[in-house]
């Protein structure tokens, strides 16, 4: 398996809209929530499922250039997603005390939670029992929250700027000609798909809608073809862990120049795949679509099963690497990550991945919880993340 970071997979999801009915922050009575949106709830189930599949794929992509295309398709499009709706849900985020309270305990919190829930995991599923625990370089899927925490603190001056875009775009093209950067904070893959992140903070609902028109729907069918049988004709050309984004030119082996070249290329090649995901993605309610408020479970849970898995080399089994093993092995991902979605799920460990910690945090006046109330809420939402340990 990779190094620390999962490098090539998808980062985790953040949490979605609202409850029912959600405590107001102060004078102990209830508002009422927006109702959640079924379109992006549908997007990040299917992201997920995706993010999970893409992981079970790993141990595959040696034996077969068809798998590794489909790996490379999906990392070229499902973590920019998820990071482009975070954005987009991240709008409102300010600095205000209710909205650090949330960033603390919903995404820093679990951050630290996991980060030593992955290290002893892993010191049995890799054989390495002196594997030390270190807050400042992400293990496994959780570079994904340690990224949105600093994208998110720095919205307010993303929101400030007249070209946030282009000023996130430079940013990451200087990343990737940075190796000294570093594993800290997984710093390169912060910067690198910090553009993802600055273009959801500029969408508003209206680019969505555009999006969902007929004529955008047909097209995507074609997009998506294209771009599989371009990834096919790649898999012996191109490294595909450009994609990753977690590494400089030059830990790529390649040219300075090829950074910032292929930093706008991938940024606009994801885009697209993106705008023609979310095109197909169903915006009825369906079967699936309660389980995108659960995208962050399914997110740091079944990685636990997917290294689990490794330890016991489920992969050196020849029939796993036939396509009706593939097909099997792409089920059970799907089957177990839509499981850790479920509400069940989240009631058991909703201690952990929400929690109230009232007692660590300044009680809000009245005045503050009506200004509160009337910012909309920022919701973190799933992303994948890279194979691999520490």
């Amino acid at each position: 398996m990779p190094s620390r970071s999962p490098g090539e997979t998808d980062g985790p999801p953040t949490r979605p809209r609202g409850e029912e009915t959600r405590a107001a922050p102060a004078g102990g009575e209830t508002r009422s929530a927006k109702p959640r949106d079924a379109l992006f709830d549908n997007a990040k189930y299917l992201a997920i499922v995706l993010v999970a599949v893409g992981h079970a794929w790993e141990p595959l992509r040696g034996e077969s250039r068809a798998v590794t295309a489909l790996y490379t398709l999906v990392y070229a499009f499902h973590m920019p997603a998820f990071i482009i709706i975070s954005g987009y849900f991240s709008r409102g985020f300010d600095w205000s005390p209710g909205k650090i309270k949330r960033l603390i305990t919903g995404v820093a919190v679990p951050y630290i939670v996991f980060e030593v829930a992955y290290t002893f995991f892993t010191r049995w599923s890799d054989g390495k029992p002196d594997r030390s625990i270190s807050l400042l370089d992400p293990l496994y899927l959780t570079w994904f929250l340690a990224a949105l925490f600093i994208w998110r603190l720095t919205t307010p001056i993303w929101r400030t700027l007249r070209w946030p875009l282009p000023v996130a775009l430079v940013i990451a093209a200087l990343a990737t000609l940075t190796p000294s950067i570093g594993k800290d904070l997984d710093l390169h893959r912060t910067l690198q798909f910090l553009p993802y992140f600055v273009l959801g903070l500029s969408l508003k609902k209206k680019h969505f809608e555009l999006v969902r028109r007929r004529e955008v729907r047909l097209l995507a069918v074609p997009v998506f073809a294209g771009a599989l049988i371009v990834a096919y004709w790649a898999v012996t050309r191109m490294n595909y862990a450009w994609f990753f984004h977690k590494s400089s030119a030059e830990d790529l082996a390649a040219p300075a120049w090829y950074g910032p070249v292929m930093t706008l290329a991938i940024f606009g090649c994801s885009t697209v795949l993106v705008a023609a995901f979310v095109a197909l993605v169903p915006r009825r309610r369906t079967w699936f679509t309660a389980l995108g408020a659960g995208t962050l479970y399914g997110y740091l849970l079944h990685g636990f099963f997917i290294q689990a898995a490794n330890h016991w080399h489920w992969s050196r089994n020849d029939w796993f690497h036939t396509p009706l093993g593939t097909v099997t092995v792409t089920a059970i991902a799907a089957v177990v990550v839509t499981g850790l979605c479920t509400a069940p799920v989240r009631r058991i460990f909703r201690a952990v991945f929400e929690p109230k910690m009232d007692w660590a945090f300044r009680r809000q006046t009245p005045a503050q919880g009506r200004e509160q109330a009337r910012t909309p809420e920022e919701t973190p939402v799933p992303a994948p993340a890279p194979h691999g340990s520490r």
